[in-house]
């Protein structure tokens, strides 16, 4: 795992944005197109609007999500509304947003309609960006549901979660799917998440907090990128 360190939030999200912006136009150049999965809540919001500025090819580009609230976008919880609203702007317009939310009334049993719509996104992922919770969840991998032991384990792309100590059903990732990622950033801001971080990193029992799944392990090129305020 590599650590960055950032002086400022404003000199992580351009240096962030920029070497994010990099390994997609080299994907772009090798393969001739590129995928990238991001992650919702506040802290990647001014990080999204300035990668949405990045003067690459966009529309050789497919977007998605880590993991996505069971609920519609007109809903203030939507991860989807927020990339919509700060990430798929400006010249990233002209990338392919994938939405996790299908119309199932519930994510339970909705795992098959949400691979038919990932069948538009381009596999394996090229960059992932994992935020991480104050519990060490991360997508929404949370410690305290009773789908955490299939999350860590199963051969499937993505599992209906319903976590005790946040609202909503989900539907996230699977930790194979996240793992089999060209490169992994976590990106993190606060104290805070630097206190999370250092217990994560001083245990190993990953049922207890997940990220230490994606933060111990060889499969996939790991960087934290961290700034205090």
């Amino acid at each position: 795992m590599q650590f960055s360190e950032f002086q400022s939030t404003e000199q992580l999200n351009t240096e962030f944005a920029d070497r994010v912006a990099s390994l997609l136009a080299t994907a772009i150049d090798n393969k001739g197109k590129a995928s990238l999965v991001v992650s919702g809540g506040r802290t990647p919001l001014p990080f999204f609007k300035q990668l949405s500025q990045a003067d690459i090819d966009w529309s050789k580009v497919t977007i998605t999500l880590a993991d996505e609230r069971w609920v519609d976008k007109s809903h203030e919880a939507s991860n989807t509304a927020l990339v919509l609203n700060n990430l798929i702007q400006n010249k990233a317009a002209d990338a392919t947003f994938v939405e996790l939310k299908t119309s199932e009334e519930s994510a339970f049993g909705a795992e098959a309609s949400v691979k038919q719509s990932l069948q538009q996104f381009s596999f394996p992922i090229d960059v992932l960006i994992l935020g991480m919770g104050e519990d060490g969840h991360t997508a929404s991998l949370f410690p305290c549901s009773e789908q955490i032991q299939q999350g860590l384990t199963s051969d499937d792309v993505v599992l209906a979660v319903q976590p005790t100590t946040a609202p909503h059903e989900r539907m996230s990732f699977t930790l194979k799917t996240l793992l089999e990622s060209q490169q992994i950033f976590v990106h993190l801001v606060g104290d805070s998440k630097k206190v999370v971080l250092d217990k994560a990193l001083a245990g190993d029992k990953v049922e207890e907090m997940p990220i230490r799944a994606i933060l111990k392990q060889d499969k996939a090129p790991v960087e934290v990128v961290w700034a205090a305020k």
